[in-house]
């Protein structure tokens, strides 16, 4: 019988790593499979109709390896995909499996950093696009403004590992001058896409003084630690042996190459094929 049911964590590249490694310090002792979709990465440009489809590939192919619950770590898939995979997708589907993204658990606290109600989102484009975080925070909190600024060049600086470079510096400072030029009240920031935390340093000499800057991954990882108390069903399911395995469907060696940055710790990498 197979035992092997470990929480999947689905991204378009290396960015949900920053996801695993919380998920791994707040619950350390359940199974994680980690697959990375880096042939088709970045996601953050595609249509809507392409991120669905290679997102729903992805998530089949985890349910079909025994996950039970899936996470969307990745901000674009989560916007993009997520609605209507938990919506048409899932019924036909195994009816005690779960797809979850990260843009509504941070939505969820976001709010809470502010005392202007002046709330300020770095994202992917097809982030933006979507308007998926202005939809999600005006549930919580109706009264925030919210300021949108899309980067699209900070993926693929963070994905070659070029944000270390001098040359990616005015780079990563235009759209944080445009968003403070646009919202100067502005005192909480959320770093809508889970490649960014590897910017935070930069980031953080480059806002104002006293504003909040808000990494998604330790918000997700006490999401889901809430979410598996609230569904001990569906807890019950996920095997705890501590196993991780590493999936990428471009090359193995590469991304365990590549992976530590992102993970903190050397991982072991297998390609998959989805096509």
């Amino acid at each position: 019988m197979e035992t092997f049911h470990p929480i999947g964590v689905f991204d378009s590249g290396f960015g949900g790593l920053t996801v695993l490694r919380a998920f791994e310090d707040l619950l350390p002792h359940y199974d994680y499979l980690y697959l990375g979709d880096n042939a088709r990465a970045p996601y953050g440009s595609n249509s809507f109709e392409t991120v669905y489809t290679n997102t729903l590939q992805c998530v089949e192919y985890l349910l079909g390896r025994g996950c039970r619950l899936v996470i969307l770590a990745c901000n674009t898939a989560s916007a993009k995909a997520l609605r209507t995979i938990q919506q048409k997708d899932l019924p036909r589907m195994d009816s005690g499996v779960r797809v979850l993204g990260v843009i509504r658990p941070t939505a969820e606290t976001a709010g809470n950093f502010s005392n202007t109600g002046n709330l300020g989102i770095f994202a992917t484009a097809g982030t933006v696009a979507s308007g998926s975080y202005p939809l999600e925070i005006a549930k919580f909190f109706p009264e925030m403004r919210v300021v949108q600024e899309a980067c699209p060049l900070w993926v693929p600086l963070v994905e070659t590992g070029q944000y270390h470079e001098p040359s990616a510096h005015p780079l990563i400072r235009k759209p944080v001058e445009n968003l403070f030029s646009r919202a100067p009240r502005t005192d909480v920031i959320i770093l809508g896409c889970t490649h960014y935390p590897l910017l935070l340093p930069a980031i953080l000499k480059l806002v104002p003084p006293g504003v909040t800057v808000l990494s998604q991954e330790g918000i997700v990882a006490d999401s889901l630690c809430s979410y598996l108390g609230r569904h001990p069903d569906l807890e019950s399911r996920c095997s705890k042996e501590g196993k991780r395995e590493f999936l990428t469907t471009d090359s193995a060696a590469a991304f365990s190459a590549h992976a530590t940055e992102f993970f903190g710790r050397e991982v072991s990498t297998s390609h998959v094929d989805l096509s």
